[in-house]
């Protein structure tokens, strides 16, 4: 097995939108490329002004093999990524989010998954198995019922045919209940924990991600190896700073599995190791 092999590189490029390679294999999730000063439609004539700039254009991006989209909202899945990515490059996202890619916008291989369900894309020596998770972005029954569905991913990166080697947990835009623990039991250890933070605040004063308090006790529920934050300060509608977070996990004894990988910036997750910034 050659050394690379054992590492996943991270790229953050922005909001919940980072490039993930393993070997000669390249994915990227929840593609948000809109500048700042652009609004994210979020449905129902609701939208979230980008105050930050996406790390690269979509157009400076490697060959991608794969896309892992959580749900469709206009900050995971933006009118960019509509426009100029391939049409026929895998998209692994929820049967909901699936369906209106096919249908509307052309992206003939788009595939839904539903909980706990897998599949695998496999590119010259490596693969990943991409398992949907259980998440929720609104606890209230009718507020459930207006927002998309959304998933959680677990990535097990490997050789093909071969045991995987990393696993990263990916939260997708849920909040934190009961379901949630499942994950841990069925997958005990990951090697990185990708979670998707914020406290995005609908009109109202609903919250439809977690904010530090809540994606620090996820963090504390899975007790995965490290754990990187993202999606805390790219939109208008996020109330949870990046602090937040990181003061709620020290509190929970959990600062030394943090992982500082700032937008742009490059992060590599070893097998069971503490991941290196540069």
């Amino acid at each position: 097995m050659a050394a690379f092999e054992d590492a996943v590189d991270l790229h953050f490029i922005g909001n919940a939108t980072v490039l993930l390679r393993y070997g000669e294999l390249t994915l990227l999730t929840d593609p948000n490329f809109l500048h700042r000063g652009e609004r994210a439609h979020l449905g129902y004539g609701l939208v979230s002004r980008r105050l930050t700039e996406p790390a690269v254009d979509l157009r400076e991006l490697p060959r991608i093999d794969g896309v892992v989209l959580s749900h469709l909202h206009g900050d995971h899945w933006d009118r960019r990524a509509r426009r100029h990515l391939d049409r026929s490059v895998p998209i692994i996202t929820t049967p909901h989010a699936a369906r209106h890619l096919r249908t509307w916008q052309g992206f003939r291989r788009a595939g839904g998954l539903r909980t706990w369900e897998s599949c695998t894309l496999r590119q010259a020596g490596s693969q990943v198995r991409v398992t949907a998770l259980p998440g929720r972005h609104a606890l209230h029954p009718v507020l459930r019922r207006l927002l998309p569905p959304v998933m959680g991913s677990m990535l097990e990166f490997g050789p093909l045919d071969g045991p995987a080697r990393l696993r990263l947990y990916v939260s997708g835009d849920t909040l934190v209940f009961d379901g949630l623990e499942e994950i841990g039991r069925r997958f005990p250890t990951a090697d990185l924990a990708v979670l998707h933070l914020g406290g995005t605040t609908l009109p109202g004063g609903f919250v439809v991600t977690m904010d530090g308090a809540q994606g620090a006790e996820l963090a504390r529920r899975l007790d995965y190896r490290r754990i990187l934050p993202v999606h805390y300060d790219d939109y208008s509608r996020f109330r949870s700073p990046l602090g937040d977070f990181l003061a709620e996990a020290r509190e929970l004894g959990l600062g030394e599995r943090l992982v500082h990988c700032p937008r742009g910036q490059h992060t590599r997750v070893p097998r069971g190791e503490r991941p290196a910034v540069r």
